[in-house]
């Protein structure tokens, strides 16, 4: 038994399973034989940590990742990427290589800096550049500059207005990925093979709004409408590529991390807060500028906020943060006031647009690091969090880190094909999770997962 785990970062089951199916003959075809659905991301939706979620099957609380940029403590400076040296927990290929299975690891957010592993692992779009250290073993790196000239991890500048140079930087950085994932299927020996597209997740941020009647900004005829569905045709036509490399005895899975969906607008979460008199400035700025570039009035301060797909909010907790001022014996009420009044805010014309305030400690299993006081989900993912400061409005339809068609979505997809006479489930999937994937790849090789995954085998 071998297993082969194509990621499509972003793909969106709406899009697989009902608009483009007609569209993709090598998804329906695995989706006939198989099993596929829709599949749970982890909370927040966020490709880190989604992806180390779903190979570990632990929470990011349990692995003490929250998004891309974390807390390092509890200072009003003190933050850090999240990247592979963050994980301290075995993913599913570390379980398998103890047991002697050889894996390839390519592009699996996170993974740089590469880790040693029974195998070889390519890094992700976190990599700096081409130039680092990117590979395991070291000297893969001359071979892959040899096979597929130019290589890169992502794609430069997706946030752009320029949308036909965008398009050909996704086709060029896609086209060299699945070109390595192909020659390394030829090359080198290996029981689980795994690579992540991020392709189809820049071509969403893209291009979402040319393509979605729900977005906004829609507009029907508009020279970029297909640009979803002929990526989404080309990935198909890679992905049959792949196929025809894989040895009969092999379980196919295609999943994503997250899906995706149309971004309504944006919510100025520290505008917001200052609204409400949670956050004291020393001087409003003249023109926008990010939160660490103001001066916070901290002796007046209860709660800040960070910018993203979703919203981290932070609380100025006396005795925790330098200059905390909320009573250690007043955080839950405070708390608790915060998730009332985000839970009520409205658009601009007074409808309430239906945001999610979380308690960490009531989402995951532990607590880890410096996990964020509350995580928030603007209009349950409708609209995203504005992390700048100076817009002089809670509303706005500008992304502050340039254009942004998207936002993520809760869930991603499931679809797996298991090699003849080997017994899975048919058809349409009801309930699965991200934490499943892991657990299942362990039992298709007919190991028993760790007590500690949280996830279930689907086999």
């Amino acid at each position: 038994m071998k297993v082969a785990i194509i990621g499509l970062d972003c793909a969106a089951p709406d899009l697989v399973f009902n608009r483009y199916r007609a569209h993709l003959p090598n998804l329906s075809r695995l989706m006939d034989g198989g099993c596929w659905g829709r599949l749970l991301s982890s909370n927040p939706p966020i490709t880190v940590p989604a992806w180390a979620c779903m190979m570990s099957s632990l929470d990011p609380g349990q692995l003490g990742i929250y998004g891309f940029r974390n807390r390092k403590d509890h200072s009003y400076v003190g933050y850090s990427i999240a990247n592979a040296n963050a994980l301290t927990r075995d993913a599913a290929w570390d379980i398998l290589g103890r047991a002697g299975k050889q894996s390839i690891v390519l592009g699996v957010p996170p993974s740089y800096p590469p880790r040693a592993l029974n195998g070889i692992q390519v890094g992700c779009f976190l990599t700096p550049n081409t130039r680092k250290n990117y590979t395991h073993p070291p000297e893969l790196r001359d071979e892959i500059d040899r096979v597929t000239p130019g290589y890169v991890v992502d794609v430069e500048d997706f946030r752009t207005d320029d949308k036909s140079g965008v398009l050909a930087r996704i086709y060029d950085k896609s086209r060299k990925h699945f070109a390595l994932a192909k020659h390394l299927l030829k090359t080198r020996p290996w029981d689980l093979f795994m690579m992540v597209e991020m392709g189809t997740d820049r071509i969403h941020h893209a291009f979402w709004s040319h393509s979605d009647p729900a977005s906004p900004k829609y507009e029907k005829g508009n020279p970029h409408e297909n640009a979803i569905l002929e990526f989404y045709k080309y990935c198909d036509a890679e992905v049959g590529g792949i196929l025809a490399l894989l040895p009969p005895d092999t379980a196919v899975l295609v999943v994503s991390d997250h899906g995706a969906r149309a971004l309504q607008g944006g919510i100025c979460f520290n505008e917001w807060l200052i609204e409400k008199g949670y956050l004291a400035l020393k001087q409003y700025p003249d023109k926008p500028l990010p939160i660490n570039q103001v001066e916070i009035d901290w002796s007046r301060t209860k709660a800040w906020g960070d910018g993203g797909y979703y919203g981290r909010l932070f609380m100025n907790v006396r005795g925790r943060e330098p200059q905390g001022i909320v009573e250690p014996a007043d955080y839950e009420k405070v708390r608790d006031d915060l998730v009332a009044e985000i839970e009520a805010i409205a658009d601009p014309s007074g409808r309430n647009i239906g945001s999610r305030a979380f308690k960490p400690q009531d989402l995951y299993r532990e607590v880890r690091n410096v996990a964020p006081d509350l995580m928030v989900y603007f209009g349950n993912l409708d609209w995203r969090s504005i992390g700048t400061v100076g817009s002089k409005s809670i509303h706005t339809f500008e992304n502050d880190t340039g254009p942004d068609d998207a936002n993520h979505d809760w869930h991603g997809i499931f679809v797996m094909k298991t090699p003849d006479g080997v017994a899975q489930p048919r058809g349409e999937q009801q309930a699965l999770r991200l934490y499943d994937v892991a657990p299942t790849v362990l039992r298709l090789f007919g190991m028993d997962p760790p007590a500690h995954m949280i996830g279930r085998s689907v086999v």
